[in-house]
């Protein structure tokens, strides 16, 4: 049996050009502001260490281009693998609208047939986003994610926090559902849970590292954006920004890990890791 990406129907939430959100912007930015923020700088770290300006990026799960568009405005090329055709028709017509045509290529397939339609150690930084939760074999699905990067190379890996679905099923006075979450082997509060797996920070961490990664970051997304009523961002003056910056500000600390819908880890290759260290070393030598 194939293992699915996502549900034939897609679940992908529409996002506006800029993930940065703005006065002007909705809430649907804040959602992705933090992992695009940490994925931008691990893809910057690339160039340099490359010497090459355009990346090839491979986007597992990638649908309808949330992440792949902006990627390939920065320059690089990216491929997105999808099982939902909606969603490739979308990310079409998305990257054609945004001027990256040429540098947006969308195939239908799968994780656990990646190498059917993606190249294996061909690509320079590898996202999986909103896929593991949907595999039979989390661990296959890091490991295919994994062989598709070059020596040097990074993956972007975000999934279902188990914390976050617990403490939202609580606050909506379902406790004997947020209680079935905690206890479910899978993290999933009963029959209608659309989600068919969870993930704590060290579960993650664990496949990462298990899939031969080196751990470089773990970070808590959607802390606060989900709970916070939209009512109260939406007509607060400032309250967008401040609320963006707030989770920035929580992403990094590990007691809000345990708290977070999404919960996103950036793995690096052996080679990766010493041309980041270096760089790092490098840049405190000249200061």
């Amino acid at each position: 049996m194939s293992d699915p990406m996502r549900p034939p129907v897609s679940h992908h939430h529409p996002e506006p050009t800029s993930l940065r959100p703005g006065p002007s912007r909705s809430r649907a930015s804040l959602r992705t502001a933090v992992v695009w923020e940490v994925l931008q700088e691990a893809l910057e770290r690339r160039v340099k260490a490359t010497g090459r300006e355009s990346l090839d990026v491979l986007d597992t799960g990638g649908g309808s281009g949330n992440f792949a568009v902006p990627a390939a405005r920065l320059g690089h090329r990216v491929t997105v693998v999808d099982p939902s055709p909606n969603a490739l028709f979308a990310l079409e017509r998305r990257a054609a609208e945004a001027g990256v045509a040429d540098r947006v290529k969308g195939v239908q397939g799968d994780a656990h047939g990646l190498f059917d339609v993606a190249e294996r150690g061909g690509y320079d930084a590898v996202l999986c986003h909103g896929v593991l939760e949907y595999v039979d074999d989390p661990a296959e699905g890091v490991r295919n994610a994994v062989a598709a990067l070059r020596p040097e190379g990074v993956l972007s890996l975000l999934a279902a926090g188990l914390g976050g679905a617990v403490l939202a099923r609580a606050l909506a006075g379902h406790f004997k559902e947020a209680k079935q979450a905690l206890d479910d082997p899978n993290g999933r509060w009963g029959t209608g849970d659309p989600v068919p797996r969870r993930f704590t920070a060290e579960q993650l961490t664990g496949l990462v590292e298990g899939a031969g990664l080196r751990v470089g970051a773990v970070h808590g997304v959607r802390v606060f954006a989900d709970l916070v009523p939209g009512v109260l961002v939406d007509t607060e003056p400032g309250a967008l920004e401040a609320l963006l910056k707030l989770e920035e500000a929580a992403a990094e600390l590990s007691a809000f890990h345990s708290v977070a819908t999404q919960l996103h880890v950036l793995g690096e290759t052996g080679g990766a890791a010493e041309t980041s260290e270096a760089g790092e070393t490098g840049g405190a030598v000249e200061a």
